[in-house]
């Protein structure tokens, strides 16, 4: 029960931090910000928001320095928008879901141009042995051209003897 209520002002931190952002702040380091998470503690007395910049490094820094100074503010919003006795501390992470998700891409990429080498080697590759190397049941008619080659081995065989 406890993990619901977590989650419910988790999720209602996340609303009210992105509605303010969408406003906008007095800061002109602030870059394009999302929201991405938001955790809480289990006594609600601390959040940690994580969110994503677009943009280069210089403008990460510059964000984070932002939203650092901004906290308070924040911090007050987020309180006149919860129905809690405590409102919770804000602390900020830069979320490294592009970087992860660039990383994964580049894996992806490279498994598909193995498999695609493999799959070139595989199209002219000869088997070592029979092309098909399991044993089938006979039929019965292989069964009667068997019948009658050991028939005919016995007769030679008899006639040899005598």
């Amino acid at each position: 029960m406890a993990g619901e209520r977590q989650a419910r002002v988790a999720d209602r931190i996340r609303v009210v931090l992105a509605e303010r952002l969408e406003k906008g702040l007095r800061d002109p380091r602030l870059g394009f910000v999302t929201i991405t998470d938001v955790k809480v503690t289990g006594d609600l007395q601390h959040a940690s928001v994580f969110y994503t910049v677009m943009g280069d490094e210089a403008l990460r820094a510059d964000t984070a320095a932002a939203l650092k100074s901004a906290s308070g503010m924040l911090r007050t919003e987020v309180g006149k928008h919860l129905n809690t006795r405590l409102t919770p501390s804000l602390e900020f992470f830069l979320d490294a879901i592009p970087e992860n998700a660039d990383h994964i891409a580049a894996l992806l990429r490279e498994a598909r141009e193995r498999d695609a080498a493999v799959a070139g080697l595989a199209s002219t590759a000869t088997y070592a042995g029979d092309a098909d190397p399991y044993v089938k049941p006979r039929d019965a008619d292989d069964d009667a051209i068997a019948d009658d080659d050991a028939s005919e081995d016995d007769a030679s065989e008899d006639d040899a003897k005598v």
